[in-house]
């Protein structure tokens, strides 16, 4: 079990490894959006956003929805913009202490 459960988080992973789909997780977690919307609000081409949002699928992270000709995506589980919120968090506490190293190398 432990094995099959780390391949499902690398898949995950795997799904989030890209800016452009990290951009799209995050502007889902707001709520659904339509592939025009989302091509609009990230300023992506029509192509690439099909490209990114085919493994979204793929992977389960995303959702969609028909309506007449739009298609319309949500987050499968908004827990996933969660983890992306802790990862920005891990971040900028990272950030800080290479900035306080760096300070106190030029000082």
């Amino acid at each position: 079990m432990p094995d099959r459960l780390h391949r499902y988080k690398a898949d995950i992973f795997q799904a989030l490894a890209h800016p452009t789909r990290v951009a799209i997780v995050e502007a889902l977690a707001g709520g659904e959006l339509s592939a025009g919307q989302l091509i609009e609000r990230l300023g992506l081409e029509q192509a690439n956003a099909s490209q990114h949002l085919a493994v979204l699928r793929s992977k389960r992270v995303v959702e969609t929805r028909r309506a007449g000709n739009q298609v319309y995506y949500a987050l499968r589980d908004p827990v996933l913009a969660d983890v992306l919120a802790l990862l920005r968090d891990y971040f900028f506490a990272h950030f800080a202490d290479i900035a306080d190293l760096n300070t106190a190398l030029r000082g």
